[in-house]
């Protein structure tokens, strides 16, 4: 941590004339965001109602050369909100989604939202198993299928649980003007609304602070996917929290996104931060370096969302004369490194960073409200820091059993209290929703959260994020379950055994996946390609080890049979700190390959874009 990072009272006092013109917002925001009445509507389909009211003939949103106002949006989503009705779904149900990023999506789940209905966002990165495992886990009463997923879908249609007669179907084209033709065993969602409604739902104020909207999967930190239960009084404290308090747009901005709906920083911070401004959404399918800033200024944009690795590619990009040709003055989203903050806020001119640390399932959340440097901002809930082993895998107790917080500066383990302002509404295993709760930590009876990551405390409520614990970590901004891996990799022909972890590459985000592997033959004689292959149809690309570590003995593992992975971390991919021998998927390949040193040295210099 640099001194320069510490917050201050003096550096908090220099930023009160700026929020002052925004206070009245500010408020409104973080009164929002502490609601605890279980009886007031409040959640995406009333907050979309008031901007619709607001702002009727402003932009919605817009996607390549399309565009929709808030009148076309709303009537849309209306239609499918009343057909879905009329098919006897109800308040509670759940509608299984996998589109891409386009108008559909979007569509589609506001259409949900609209009745009460739970959108199940499935990653569309999933294949196989891991598909089936996400899709039944719900139990869904219905399913939309974007066409570019439906190879996907049938794949594992067969051990899917869902009547034959609940699949719907999204062409990849405008199916607001075009419908186009659904495939055989799937009803087209854009045809059979055609005649319903264009009004709003009563049911939108129905929906109420408990009431579930979004599932979004998580990797956490065991087994496969777990399905989080977004509900819509999360949604009104992010609407609050974000949209009026923090990013605070207006109805003349334009947001970019280029993050996927499946994840909430693009459904529900982004999305949340430009209905609360009645403004406009601009939504691409997918990340493009080379595009991104050609697509920013084609459509006006004045902001974007980001994870650290999109700064990264975009930073990493050969510098141009008019990358301060923008009118980008805001960007929301976690995992700036502090390498590059300052540097790329310059590069590019942009005002304000509004990074934050939450997670999907989590109760805590940090703001950079005040706009410093370097910080995932500022939290208003109870949180505490507090001292962890990393050698024995678990947080610090005394003599007396208790947890003891992280001095100013310490790293330690990141909690948040579970109280009725900061609930925590669990997964759909309770065993799960356990786990991650830790009981007894300041005194007896007391509940606390388990956020799995490492914070630093620096000071007047403000955090900086350290590392990820446990058998999770983070890489292409996705979060990657070690166990799930592990359990794929060793379904692989010829593999007896391995571990999964992640490394740190020189200049990337996050952390590579890396699997020490025990195979059933020499690995000279070991068939690299076809476990390419398999893992490639079982895994979504992130999740993909780019390294390979061959062990031709037994893993080590603890007394309590735990593999031992802090010094397989330590190693990294480093030939000079092993003899085992190493091989590598690098970018653009499609199978593994041996490390040699010079392969080694130009990954460490970064000449290989991972």
């Amino acid at each position: 941590m640099r001194h320069s990072d510490v917050i201050t009272l003096p550096k908090i006092l220099s930023r009160v004339p700026a929020l002052l013109s925004n206070l009245p917002s500010m408020i409104k925001g973080s009164k929002m965001s502490k609601i605890t009445d279980t009886r007031t509507p409040v959640g995406l389909a009333k907050g979309f109602q008031q901007a619709v009211r607001s702002n009727p003939g402003g932009v919605a949103l817009v996607y390549e050369d399309r565009q929709w106002t808030y009148r076309e949006l709303n009537a849309w989503a209306n239609r499918i909100a009343h057909h879905f009705a009329s098919k006897g779904l109800r308040k509670g149900d759940t509608v299984a989604i996998s589109i891409e990023n386009r108008p559909e999506l979007v569509a589609t789940i506001l259409g949900c939202a609209k009745l009460g209905l739970c959108s199940a966002m499935l990653n569309t990165s999933q294949r196989g198993k891991v598909l089936v495992h996400s899709f039944n886990l719900v139990q869904p009463s219905a399913a939309v299928i974007g066409e570019e997923l439906v190879p996907a879908i049938e794949e594992v249609r067969g051990e899917l649980t869902l009547d034959a007669d609940r699949f719907y179907f999204l062409a990849d084209q405008d199916t607001s003007r075009n419908a186009g033709k659904a495939p055989k065993g799937y009803i087209n969602l854009a045809n059979v609304i055609q005649k319903a409604s264009a009004d709003d739902p009563d049911t939108i104020d129905q929906i109420c602070l408990k009431d579930p909207l979004f599932y979004i999967y998580t990797s956490g930190t065991t087994g496969l996917p777990k399905a989080v239960v977004f509900n819509n009084g999360r949604w009104w404290k992010a609407y609050g929290g974000f949209g009026l308090a923090a990013v605070r747009l207006n109805q003349h901005d334009r947001l970019y996104c280029t993050l996927p709906f499946y994840h909430a920083t693009g459904m529900v911070v982004c999305w949340s931060s430009v209905i609360s401004a009645s403004a406009g959404l601009v939504l691409a399918r997918r990340f493009s370096a080379s595009r991104f800033w050609d697509d920013i200024r084609q459509h006006d944009c004045t902001a974007f969302g980001y994870v650290g690795e999109l700064c990264r590619y975009l930073h990493e990009a050969p510098p141009k004369e008019n990358d301060r040709t923008n009118k980008v003055r805001v960007i929301v989203g976690n995992g700036l490194r502090p390498s590059i903050w300052t540097p790329f806020r310059e590069r590019f001119g942009i005002d304000r960073v509004v990074e934050f640390y939450a997670s999907s399932e989590g109760n805590v959340a940090f703001t950079n409200v005040f706009g410093f440097d370097n910080t995932v901002g500022f939290s208003p809930v109870s949180y505490a820091i507090v001292k962890y082993d990393k050698d024995q895998d678990a947080p610090i107790r005394n003599a007396r059993g208790f947890m003891t917080r992280a001095a100013k500066g310490e790293a330690g383990l990141m909690l948040g209290e579970i109280s009725d302002k900061t609930p925590f509404d669990g997964y759909t295993d309770k065993d799960k929703t356990e786990k991650s709760i830790f009981r007894n930590v300041f005194k007896k009876g007391d509940a606390w959260f388990n956020t799995g990551d490492l914070m630093r405390d620096i000071g007047f409520r403000h955090a900086q994020f350290v590392d990820r614990l446990g058998d999770t970590f983070r890489w292409k901004g996705e979060n990657v379950s070690t166990t799930e891996v592990e359990q794929i990799v060793d379904q692989c022909d010829g593999v007896l055994e391995s571990v999964v972890y992640g490394v740190e590459i020189p200049g990337t985000n996050g952390r590579a996946g890396m699997a020490q592997v025990r195979l059933a033959a020499p690995h000279a004689e070991y068939d690299f390609a076809r476990l390419s292959d398999q893992l490639r149809r079982d895994l979504p690309p992130y999740a993909i080890p780019v390294f390979l570590r061959i062990n031709e003995q037994a893993m080590e593992t603890t007394g309590t049979f735990k593999h031992q992975k802090n010094k397989l971390k330590e190693q990294r991919y480093d030939l000079a700190q092993q003899d085992n021998p190493v091989y590598v998927m690098l970018p653009g390949e499609r199978h593994y390959q041996r490390l040699t040193e010079s392969v080694q040295a130009a990954i460490d210099a970064g000449e290989y874009r991972f």
